[in-house]
């Protein structure tokens, strides 16, 4: 490979690790499902897959098609806010529940449909995927010529690849300790208002 290959591929893992890494919605539900060990491997396959379908259209245009057109993005934008505000009273639903004994045995670990549709949700309903995958890096990748944007994109999916299995295996390693009540309260709730304050950013930019 080339240096010249090399370079945009290397700028394409560190932008994309920079857009995926921080905590957001999708990062928050991979982690919940690792610690539960319940389909976590599936729901980063998932994030991963929908990452390089995003990112992909970004490469081939589909940022300049987002920005266009403002119903699109409304349509987007909207039904974001209500996943997230729904989503986020039942993680603190369960964060109120962790603290009952009696009540705790009726929360149940999700189907396999369940994870796959929710996982769908966290990422397609979430305006922000959008704007990191397809606006900015479909931006960046403008800067490079017809023959880096490939590589550049492969860089992108790497980071995608490395940082979901890394989270998912490690939050199911940890799980012993990660899943003790105290410390699921805590992340229940730091989950549920992660999703209201997103929920509310997106709501006042309308």
């Amino acid at each position: 490979m080339s240096t010249i290959t090399l370079l945009p591929m290397l700028k394409g893992f560190v932008i994309g690790a920079g857009l995926i890494i921080p905590i957001g919605v999708q990062n928050s539900y991979v982690l919940s499902q690792s610690i539960k060990r319940n389909h976590h491997l599936m729901a980063a396959t998932i994030c991963i897959v929908c990452d390089f379908i995003l990112m992909s259209l970004g490469v081939f245009g589909g940022g300049a098609l987002i920005n266009s057109n403002s119903v699109i993005a409304e349509i987007i934008t909207w039904g974001g806010i209500i996943f997230l505000t729904v989503y986020g009273f039942i993680f603190f639903k369960q964060f109120y529940l962790a603290n009952k004994d009696d009540m705790l045995k009726e929360v149940k670990p999700s189907t396999r449909k369940a994870v796959i549709f929710t996982t769908l949700a966290v990422t397609l309903l979430n305006p922000h995927a959008y704007l990191d995958t397809v606006v900015i890096i479909g931006s960046i990748s403008g800067k490079f010529a017809d023959a880096d944007k490939m590589a550049f994109l492969i860089g992108t999916l790497l980071a995608s690849i490395t940082w979901f299995y890394a989270l998912s295996l490690a939050a199911a390693k940890m799980s012993p300790w990660l899943s003790q009540t105290k410390v699921q309260r805590g992340i229940n709730l730091l989950v549920a208002m992660l999703m209201w304050v997103i929920a509310y950013s997106l709501f006042i930019t309308l």
